[in-house]
C-alpha cells in the first residue's frame, strides 16, 4: 500500500503535535494546575511555568499550599516558594502551621520559616508544645556533708517554647542544669538521711532556680524518680589519707635508718684508721730500740730486762685465759 504525499505530511503533523504536546505537558504542570483550582487555590498557569523556570519544583509549592488552605491559613505562593529557595522544607512547616491552629498556638510563618531554616523540626516543637515531653537524667551522684555519696534519678517534663526555639539551648543544657543542681542540693545537707527522707527537696530545690532560662524549653515539673547510697566517700578519703602518712612516716624512718647505718660504717672505718695508727706506732718500737742500742742510750742488761718482763706479761695473761674461758672466748672473737 502506497501512501500519498499528503497523506505523510498529516502523519508526520500528528506525530510532531504529540511530541509537543508532551513536552509541553512535561514542562508545564497541567494535573497539578487543575488540582489547584478543585482545591479552590486560584493560581495561573503562568505562575507554574514562572516555577519551573526558577528551578522549583511545583508539586513541592502547590499541595502544600492547598494543604494550608483547606486549613483555613493564609499563606501565598510567594512565602511558600521563597521558603523552598531558601533551603527549608515546605511541607513541614505547613503541617506545623495547621497544627499549631488547631491547638490555638499564636505561629505565624516567619516564625515558623525561621525555626526550620535554624535546623530544629518545627513540627515536633509544636506537638511537644502540646503534648509535654519526658527527659529521665541518668543517675547523678553527689556527696552530702557526712561524706556518704547519694545517687539521683529525675525525671524532668518539659514543654517547647515556640518564642525560644530560634537560638535556644537543647535537651543537653537542661539535663546538665539539673544534674548541677542535684549535685549542689545533695552537697548542701548536713545528712545524707535528710535526703533519702525527703527527696523532694531535691526538686522543689533544682525548679526554684530558674533552669529553664534561655533554653528552648519550658520545665513544667522535675520529679525525683530514685535515690540510692553510693560509697562512703569521707571514709576513703580518710583512708587515703593514713595510708599516705604510713608511707611517709615509713621513708622517713628508712631515712634514718640508712643514716645511722653510714654513720656506723664511718666509725668502723675511723677505728681501722686508728688500729693502722697503732700498727704502725708499734712497728717504729724496735727501730728505736736499735738506735737507743747503737747510740748507747740502754745497755744489752736493760734490753734483757725489758724482754723478761714482756715475757712474764705475757705468761700472766695466758694462765688468765685459762682461769677465765668468758675472757678467752671474747678475745678469740
Amino acid at each position: 500500500m502506497v501512501l500519498d504525499p499528503g497523506t505523510i505530511t498529516l502523519l508526520l503533523i500528528i506525530v510532531v503535535g504529540v511530541i509537543l504536546l508532551g513536552v509541553i505537558l512535561t514542562f508545564v504542570p497541567v494535573m497539578l494546575w487543575i488540582s489547584a483550582l478543585a482545591a479552590g487555590v486560584r493560581i495561573s498557569i503562568f505562575t507554574l511555568i514562572g516555577m519551573r523556570l526558577r528551578r522549583v519544583i511545583p508539586s513541592r509549592v502547590i499541595n502544600p499550599l492547598i494543604k494550608a488552605h483547606k486549613a483555613g491559613l493564609d499563606v501565598t505562593t510567594n512565602q511558600l516558594e521563597s521558603h523552598y529557595l531558601a533551603g527549608g522544607n515546605v511541607d513541614r512547616v505547613v503541617n506545623a502551621l495547621i497544627a499549631a491552629h488547631r491547638a490555638n498556638i499564636e505561629l505565624s510563618f516567619e516564625r515558623c520559616a525561621a525555626i526550620d531554616l535554624a535546623g530544629r523540626d518545627v513540627l515536633e516543637a509544636v506537638q511537644m508544645s502540646v503534648n509535654p515531653k519526658v527527659i529521665e537524667t541518668p543517675f547523678i551522684a553527689g556527696v552530702a556533708m557526712d561524706g556518704i555519696e547519694v545517687k539521683a534519678k529525675a525525671r524532668i517534663t518539659v514543654r517547647a517554647n515556640i518564642e525560644r526555639l530560634v537560638g535556644g539551648a537543647g535537651e543537653e543544657t537542661i539535663v546538665a542544669r539539673v544534674g548541677e543542681g542535684i549535685v549542689s542540693t545533695i552537697g548542701s545537707s548536713d545528712n545524707h538521711k535528710k535526703v533519702l527522707e525527703n527527696p523532694d527537696m531535691i526538686s522543689q530545690t533544682v525548679l526554684s532556680k530558674g533552669l529553664d532560662a534561655g533554653t528552648a524549653f519550658e520545665i513544667l515539673s522535675i520529679d525525683i524518680a530514685d535515690v540510692d547510697i553510693g560509697k562512703n566517700i569521707g571514709a576513703e578519703l580518710q583512708t587515703e589519707q593514713a595510708e599516705a602518712d604510713k608511707n611517709i612516716a615509713q621513708a622517713k624512718a628508712e631515712e634514718r635508718r640508712a643514716m645511722a647505718v653510714a654513720r656506723e660504717q664511718e666509725m668502723k672505718a675511723k677505728v681501722q684508721e686508728m688500729r693502722a695508727k697503732v700498727v704502725e706506732a708499734e712497728a717504729e718500737v724496735p727501730q728505736a730500740m736499735a738506735e737507743a742500742l747503737r747510740s748507747g742510750n740502754i745497755g744489752v742488761m736493760d734490753y734483757i730486762n725489758l724482754k723478761n718482763v714482756e715475757s712474764d706479761t705475757e705468761m700472766r695473761e695466758s694462765i688468765g685465759k685459762l682461769t677465765d674461758p668468758k675472757k678467752g672466748d671474747n678475745d678469740r672473737q
